[in-house]
C-alpha cells in the first residue's frame, strides 16, 4: 500500500505532465469534441503570434456576441435561436487567416468570410453546419497613389472609408462603387458592385487591376501568380467561392471638381406612374454623365397614405449644363434651378446616403430584411407601375422599398463575358426591391416574406426571362440552394447560378474545379466545382 506522500508525488507528476505535454497530446487529453479540437488548433497557432486574446473569440468570450452582431446587418439572422459559430476570428495579420483556413479544413468546419456583413441572406455569418466566422473588420488599410491613379484596399475596408481616403488625397479622383458607406469592399466588389456612376464607368469590379487572395492551401496569390482565369472569376463571381480575398488594387477614375445633385419627390396623386413611364426610356438614353434613379416607398400625408417616388440624381457636371438637359429630355419632372445643388463628388456620396460620417462603421438602419432583384428589357406600361403601387399599399407603411436604376451608357458597350457579371447591354433598368420589418418572430417574418414573393410573382411577365436574371450581391435563397452535405449537381446549382451569371456560370464552375476541387470554400449559393467527365 502506497503512503500518503506517494499519492502527493503522483499527483504532482500528473500536474507537471499536463503542463509540459505536447500540443497533440494535450489535445487528446483535454478535448472532448471536434469543436474543442478545432478551437485548440486555432489557439495553438495564434499563441505563437501572441494574438489569441485579440483574434479568437468563442461563445464563452464576453465579446463574442457583440462582435458577432456588430457586422450582422440583417436582424433576421441574429435572433437567439439563430445558429452561432464555433468561433469568430478577427485577424490582424495574414498568418491569422492562414491559421483559420488550415484549422477549418482539418476539422471540417465551414469558414464564412465577412467584410461588411451586408449579406441579405446572412451567408457570411450564419450556417446550419458547424462553422467559424472570419471577420475582416481589422483588415482595412488603404493606400492611395494619386499620380498613378490607383488604390490598394484591404477587403475589410468599407466603401465609405475607401471614398474618404481617396478624397483626402484628390478632389478629382473617385472610385465607381456602391451608395451605402458601410458596405464592405470585399463582398461588394467580388459580386460586381454598382453605384451612381454605373452609366459612366460601369461596375466596381470593372476597375480591379490586381488582387491578393489566399487559396485553400494557404498560399497568397496576386494577379500574376493566380492566373487570369481566377482573376476573372473573383471580379464578379463572388470571392467567397474561391478563397479569401485579402485586397484589391483599384483603378481610380476622374470626376469633375463640381458635380450636381437633386432629389424631387412626387406622389401617386402627382402623376407618379406617368413620370416613371417617361423615366424608363429617358434614364437609359440620357447623357452617360447623368444618373437618375427612383425610390418607391409608402408614406403618410395629411390626406392619408400614399406611395411616393423620390427622383434622385447625380450629374458629373455643372447645374448650368444639367438644367437645359432636363427641360429638353424630361420636362414632365418639372426640375427648376432651385432644385439643383452643386457640390464635390465626395459630398454627393453623403447626399445620396446620409449616415453622418463616411468613417462610421455602424449601419444605422438595422432591421429584418428580404430582397429580390430583376432586370427590365423593354418598356413597361402604366398599368404595370400602377400594379406595383397597389401592392405597396398592402404592406406596412415602413415596409417596402423599390429602387429603379437606369442602365445604358457604357453598360451597353461591355461584353457580358468581360467579367462574371453578365447583365450589361439590352437592359433598360434594374429593379431592387426589399421589405423590412421590426417585429420579431416567425409569424411576422412569414407575413412580410409572403408579400415580397407576391410582388416577385406579379413582375414575372414583365422582366427578363429564360433566365429570369438576378444580381448576386442581392442574394435570394428562394432561387435555389446547394446541398451543404454531400455533392450538388450542376443542374441543381444552375437553378440559381444561371440567373446570377448566365453563361458565365459554367466558366466559374471550371475555375472552381481548378482552384478548390474539394469545395472547401462553400455556402448555400457558392460556385460548385465542375464535375469531371466520366
Amino acid at each position: 500500500m502506497k503512503s500518503p506522500k506517494c499519492f502527493v508525488v503522483v499527483a504532482l507528476i500528473s500536474i507537471l505532465f499536463s503542463l509540459i505535454c505536447s500540443p497533440a497530446a494535450c489535445s487528446s487529453i483535454h478535448a472532448a469534441s471536434p469543436h474543442q479540437d478545432f478551437v485548440y488548433c486555432l489557439s495553438s497557432k495564434l499563441r505563437n503570434n501572441n494574438a489569441t486574446s485579440q483574434v479568437l473569440y468563442t461563445p464563452k468570450s464576453p465579446s463574442f456576441l457583440p462582435i458577432l452582431n456588430f457586422s450582422a446587418q440583417n436582424l433576421r439572422f441574429t435572433a437567439p435561436g439563430s445558429p452561432k459559430p464555433v468561433a469568430i476570428i478577427t485577424p490582424l495579420r495574414e498568418s491569422h487567416i492562414r491559421a483559420a483556413v488550415i484549422c477549418c479544413r482539418k476539422y471540417n468546419i465551414q469558414l464564412r468570410t465577412r467584410s461588411g456583413g451586408h449579406d441579405y441572406e446572412g451567408l457570411s455569418y450564419v450556417s446550419s453546419l458547424p462553422f467559424a466566422i472570419l471577420d475582416l473588420i481589422n483588415f482595412r488599410s488603404i493606400e492611395v497613389n494619386v499620380g498613378e491613379k490607383w488604390a490598394w484596399v484591404q477587403t475589410g475596408a468599407q466603401l465609405g472609408e475607401v471614398y474618404y481616403a481617396i478624397a483626402n488625397k484628390s478632389d478629382t479622383l473617385a472610385f465607381p462603387a456602391g451608395f451605402c458607406p458601410t458596405v464592405g469592399s470585399g463582398g461588394h466588389i467580388s459580386g460586381g458592385g454598382y453605384g451612381a456612376m454605373i452609366r459612366k464607368y460601369g461596375m466596381a469590379a470593372d476597375h480591379v487591376i490586381d488582387a491578393r487572395i489566399m487559396d485553400v492551401k494557404g498560399r497568397i496569390l496576386d494577379r500574376k501568380s493566380m492566373g487570369e482565369d481566377l482573376f476573372w472569376a473573383i471580379r464578379g463571381g463572388g470571392g467567397a467561392s474561391f478563397g479569401v480575398i485579402l485586397g484589391w488594387k483599384l483603378e481610380l477614375v476622374p470626376v469633375p471638381e463640381i458635380v450636381t445633385v437633386f432629389t424631387i419627390n412626387r406622389t401617386e396623386e402627382q402623376n407618379l406612374t406617368d413620370l416613371i413611364y417617361k423615366w424608363q426610356v429617358f434614364g437609359n438614353k440620357a447623357d452617360r454623365n447623368f444618373f437618375l434613379r427612383i425610390f418607391l416607398q409608402n408614406t403618410n400625408t395629411t390626406n392619408g397614405r400614399t406611395v411616393q417616388g423620390l427622383f434622385s440624381a447625380l450629374y458629373l457636371g455643372s447645374s448650368e449644363t444639367l438644367l437645359p438637359m432636363m427641360h429638353k429630355g424630361f420636362p414632365e419632372l418639372g426640375v427648376t434651378k432651385s432644385d439643383l445643388t452643386e457640390m464635390s463628388w465626395i459630398n454627393s456620396v453623403l447626399y445620396h446616403f446620409p449616415v453622418g460620417s463616411l468613417l462610421n462603421r455602424s449601419f444605422p438602419l438595422k432591421r429584418s430584411y428580404k430582397i429580390k432583384s430583376d432586370y427590365v428589357k423593354r418598356p413597361l406600361n402604366h398599368q404595370v407601375f400602377q400594379g406595383i403601387i397597389e401592392l405597396f399599399k398592402e404592406e406596412d407603411v415602413n415596409g417596402p422599398q423599390m429602387q429603379l436604376t437606369p442602365y445604358g451608357g457604357i453598360m451597353d458597350e461591355i461584353p457580358p463575358s468581360e467579367t462574371p457579371y453578365p447583365h450589361r447591354a439590352r437592359n433598360l433598368f434594374f429593379l431592387e426591391y426589399t421589405v423590412g420589418w421590426d417585429e420579431t418572430g416567425e409569424v411576422a417574418a412569414q407575413k412580410h416574406l409572403s408579400w415580397i414573393r407576391k410582388l416577385y410573382a406579379y413582375l414575372a411577365p414583365f422582366v427578363s426571362n429564360n433566365p429570369r436574371e438576378s444580381y448576386v450581391n442581392y442574394r435570394d435563397l428562394d432561387l435555389g440552394q446547394n446541398n451543404l452535405v454531400g455533392t450538388t449537381s450542376l443542374s441543381q446549382a444552375s437553378s440559381w447560378g444561371y440567373k446570377y451569371f448566365m453563361n458565365n456560370f459554367y466558366r466559374l464552375a471550371r475555375v472552381k474545379a481548378l482552384v478548390d476541387p474539394d469545395n472547401f470554400f462553400r455556402h448555400e449559393q457558392s460556385i460548385i466545382p465542375l464535375p469531371s467527365p466520366l
